[in-house]
């Protein structure tokens, strides 16, 4: 449990992430030019002034705490594997959902302490009238801002079998055949697609029961939001293993597929497990 970020840290985070989100809906609200980065993403100048502005906010605040991003460039595990403590960003969460302009993207910024991310941000700029953001802080909770609004949120059960569907989120682009093969397993259920790290926000805020990532993601994907879901009383697990999702662990910076849950119930554990077993 971490002491490290106060109340007056988070508050200047908080206004700093406000600040480079604001930096994005200027890119946003115009045209502008799409990159392409060696791995075939996108790259625009949005992610680029929001990795600039997060970096200068967090070296600013705390100089002594080394800092990953998505656009920092690689840093070899040799160097990362003695960090007890770092940040680890990502500027522009689902950077083609910005290109599409629907919305559906974030800026995330996490906490890492020896692996585990212990407090996260995440940022919804063209959400609501001015943005909307989620909190969590291990051991402090979590909650949500629209606006001067502050609401505590938190998981909820998952409804009793007859009573309601469960939800369950889903990517709009990826994994969708394992991700269908999963909820054929479930009792009745409602899906619903969204893109970037959203979707852990709604399990967080109790608006979504399960989100099963089933295709590849990277740590700075989803270390912002975890900290949100685990300090929201949820889980991020390991889909093989039903361990916590930890960073900063191997050479890799990609995630194993995981599960977000509010609660465990062997009903989707065991659509889980069938829906990753290979075809014979």
């Amino acid at each position: 449990m971490t002491n490290f970020v106060t109340d007056d840290l988070r508050s200047r985070l908080i206004e700093g992430v406000h600040a480079a989100g604001r930096e994005v809906m200027a890119v946003y609200r115009r045209d502008f030019d799409v990159e392409t980065k060696a791995d075939e993403s996108p790259l625009t100048e949005a992610d680029m002034a929001s990795h600039h502005a997060l970096v200068a906010l967090l070296e600013a605040a705390t100089p002594e705490v080394p800092i990953l991003s998505e656009e920092s460039g690689e840093i070899p595990f040799e160097t990362r594997r003695g960090w007890e403590r770092y940040w680890l960003i990502d500027p522009l969460d689902g950077t083609k959902e910005f290109i599409k302009k629907n919305g559906e993207f974030t800026l995330n910024v996490a906490l890492i302490e020896d692996g585990v991310p212990v407090f996260g941000i995440v940022h919804a700029p063209a959400l609501g009238e001015a943005g909307i953001s989620w909190v969590g802080q291990a051991g402090q909770g979590a909650f949500k801002l629209e606006g001067t609004t502050r609401t505590p949120i938190r998981v909820r059960a998952l409804p009793a079998e007859g009573r309601e569907p469960w939800k369950v989120v889903g990517s709009r682009r990826h994994g969708a055949e394992t991700f269908e093969a999963f909820c054929a397993g479930l009792p009745a259920h409602e899906c619903v697609s969204m893109g970037s790290s959203l979707k852990l926000c709604l399990v967080a805020e109790g608006a979504a029961d399960l989100y099963p990532r089933l295709a590849p993601t990277c740590e700075w994907d989803t270390a912002a939001a975890q900290a949100v879901v685990t300090a929201a009383g949820g889980q991020v697990l390991n889909a093989e293993t039903l361990e916590p999702l930890r960073c900063n662990q191997q050479d890799s910076v990609l995630n194993p597929f995981f599960i977000v849950c509010g609660q465990r119930d062997e009903r989707w554990e065991g659509a889980l497990r069938a829906s990753l077993k290979p075809e014979a």
